[in-house]
Formats: C-alpha cells, sequence, structure tokens
C-alpha cells in the first residue's frame, strides 16, 4: 500500500511577474505593469497541480529560510501537498523573473538558489518518501546528480516520469527509467540535436523513443498532445480555451499525467485527462493560483 499517488522532486521558486505590451528584444527596455509575486517552480507547480486534483502528493525539494520560502510552504500546505520532504536553508529560495504578454505567452528567466543545494545526499535520506510513493516525477531545475540519484534509487514497481525543462543532454541510465519522458516542441529539438529534430511529432517522437525512453509524451499547447508507447503514436486532442497566461500550464500537465498513470490508466487517457487540466489552468493567471480542481476539469 503506498502513502502517495506522487512523489514530485524538483524545484520550488518564488515567480515574479510582469505583464508587457510586448517580450524585449536584445538590448531593449519596455515598460511592463506592476510587479507579482506568486509561488512557482517546476516541482512545487507539479505537487500543487496534482494534490487539487486530489491526489495524495508529497515534495522532495529545498528552499531557502526566508520570505520566499515561507510563501511556498504555505502554497503545499494549502494545497494538500505534504511538505515533509521540503528541505529549508543553504541558500536564497530560487526566484523565476516572467514577463507575459497580452497573448499570455511568456518568457522566463531562472535564478535556482536553493534548487541547486538539492543533493544526491538529500535523495537518499528521503528513501522512506520513495518507497512510499506509487510515481516519482522529476525535472531538470535541480541539479541533474539528483535526477540520477532518484533514477538509481527508485523502488521496484514505482513508475518514473521525467519532463527535461530546462532541456540538456540525459544519461542513458536516466532516459531508460522515463515512463514516459514528456517534451514540448523545444525540449524534443534539444534532446534531438539538429540532425533528428525535423519532421512531425510523431517523428520527433520515434526519435526520443530510440534514445532509451520506455514511452514517450510531446505535447503540442493548443492542439492537445502525442503519445508513443513503442506500439504506436496516438495524437490526444485538447479543450479549446482562451489563453490568459500559460505560465505553468506544462506543470499541471505533467502532474495530472503522473498521476492519471498511477491510477492504471492507459498513456493516452491520461494524457487526454492532462490535457484538458493544462488547458483549464491557461484561463487563469499564475501558476499555482491557476491549477483547477478535478470538479473544474470535469466542468471544462
Amino acid at each position: 500500500m503506498y502513502d502517495y499517488d506522487l512523489l514530485v522532486v524538483g524545484s520550488a521558486n518564488a515567480d515574479l511577474v510582469i505583464g508587457v505590451e510586448r517580450r524585449p528584444g536584445a538590448g531593449e527596455t519596455v515598460l511592463g505593469g506592476d510587479l507579482s509575486v506568486h509561488p512557482g517552480g517546476k516541482g512545487a507547480n507539479q505537487a500543487v497541480a496534482a494534490a487539487r486534483l486530489g491526489a495524495r502528493t508529497a515534495l522532495l525539494a529545498r528552499v531557502g529560510d526566508d520570505g520566499h520560502g515561507r510563501l511556498l510552504l504555505d502554497s503545499l500546505r494549502s494545497a494538500g501537498v505534504d511538505p515533509a520532504g521540503v528541505l529549508a536553508g543553504g541558500a536564497p529560495t530560487g526566484v523565476a523573473l516572467i514577463t507575459v504578454d497580452p497573448s499570455g505567452d511568456n518568457s522566463i528567466v531562472v535564478s535556482p538558489g536553493a534548487n541547486a543545494r538539492l543533493t544526491p545526499a538529500d535523495v537518499r535520506a528521503a528513501e522512506g518518501l520513495l518507497r512510499a510513493s506509487r510515481v516519482v516525477s522529476a525535472q531538470l531545475e535541480i541539479p541533474l546528480e539528483t535526477v540520477e540519484e532518484v533514477v538509481r534509487a527508485l523502488p521496484s514497481g514505482t513508475r518514473f516520469v521525467l519532463n527535461p525543462s530546462p532541456p540538456r543532454p540525459l544519461p542513458a541510465e536516466v532516459l531508460a527509467a522515463c515512463d514516459p519522458l514528456i517534451v514540448n516542441e523545444h525540449e524534443a529539438r534539444v534532446l534531438l540535436g539538429g540532425a533528428g529534430a525535423g519532421g512531425e511529432p510523431e517523428d520527433w517522437a520515434r526519435g526520443l523513443l530510440a534514445l532509451g525512453p520506455r514511452s514517450v509524451v510531446v505535447t503540442l499547447g493548443a492542439e492537445g498532445a502525442l503519445v508513443h508507447d513503442g506500439s504506436g503514436a496516438t495524437r490526444v486532442a485538447s479543450v479549446k480555451v482562451d489563453a490568459v497566461d500559460t505560465t505553468g500550464a506544462g506543470d499541471a500537465f505533467t502532474a495530472a499525467l503522473a498521476w492519471r498513470l498511477g491510477t492504471s490508466a492507459s498513456l493516452a487517457e491520461a494524457a487526454g485527462y492532462a490535457a484538458r487540466v493544462g488547458a483549464a489552468a491557461v484561463t487563469k493567471p499564475g501558476a499555482q493560483e491557476s491549477y483547477p480542481t478535478a470538479e473544474e476539469v470535469r466542468a471544462l
């Protein structure tokens, strides 16, 4: 019996968000609206998104002993995430600087802060959390060596989900554990390299599978997603909505998919549900504040 449906191992940031008429080019200064501060970070986002949907969720992360860290802990507790694995100290809480244009598109710069101090030793110390979790999800806003340690520490029967963001080349050991590897177009192109990044999403999925993961999900924004488990590719539709802010939508998708896989849903079924969760998330501003409950997803 598992205590947690999902354990997220990843980052926790304070999101500093400014609305702009257009995002600046190189060497350019533009005026924006008022600064707002929100709890964020891919790891914390995924944990909150899953908990809002009803998943029993825990987070292994590191924050600073500061106001931004307290903001994140309050948000996690409010959403129902177990923060027992959230460590404090060692560096200031990570910060993401985000600009959002009128169409809802965003650009993000991340200062990792305490996230860079989440170490393999922290993973080893959290062995009990890993054993108690049906599915483990990770991203790359923490050190790659820490993600590698998560893969080595996975108990038998625990499913591992990875969103390689920000993208970088991955060791074969990590790729082989992914079930699935979840990428958007940019991440797929980075992992495949220039020679393998042409064609259609079906081609990207086949190329990524050749690198070693057990299954692949390619997110396609408003067009939904494509899943491939080695037996064939399947397109999954999303729901058409008016986007307000896309910040954190990919994290909501990943969290929903990881949780549903743990309930024995097929990859295509889980991705279909996750696409609806992601669509609901873009209809509200912010990241964690925008994440829907299961009832809101059903209504959508």
